[in-house]
């Protein structure tokens, strides 16, 4: 690298799902660049499929916008486990691990855990639903 040439640092994705009630209408929000992505539009389930899809949404809008050095970044710790590797997946939500590796295309995909008040889109979800 040349002087004076800083690396481009990694780009944080932010991801979140939820739904309202639980099981309920789901929804995911994604945050890149500090621009949020919200979808309510992911039909009827629970919290668990809701942060699933969430973590796929994120990674569909890292690729759609050609990110390689990225990382994911969100507060489902089981969701997060299970694409570590560290854990398997319940069993009805295996085809959305599926689903997410298929968009991976084989390559690893660096996912890390973030507290609820770090993570901008479980921010993003907050501020439509305010209490």
């Amino acid at each position: 690298m040349a002087c004076g040439m800083a690396k481009a640092a990694r780009v944080k994705v932010f991801f979140d799902g939820g739904c309202r009630p639980n099981p309920g209408t789901m929804e995911c929000a994604v945050v890149i660049g500090g621009v949020a992505f919200v979808r309510d539009d992911l039909g009827h389930g629970g919290s668990h499929e809701a942060e699933w899809r969430a973590a796929i949404e994120a990674l569909r809008l890292a690729r759609e916008r050609g990110l390689r050095d990225f990382v994911l970044l969100g507060d489902a710790l089981a969701v997060i486990a299970v694409i570590e590797g560290r854990t398997r997946p319940r069993p009805e939500a295996a085809p959305l691990l599926a689903a997410f590796e298929a968009l991976a295309g084989g390559e690893k995909v660096r996912v890390r855990y973030v507290p609820r008040g770090q993570n901008l889109a479980g921010v993003a979800l907050a501020k439509r639903h305010p209490r």
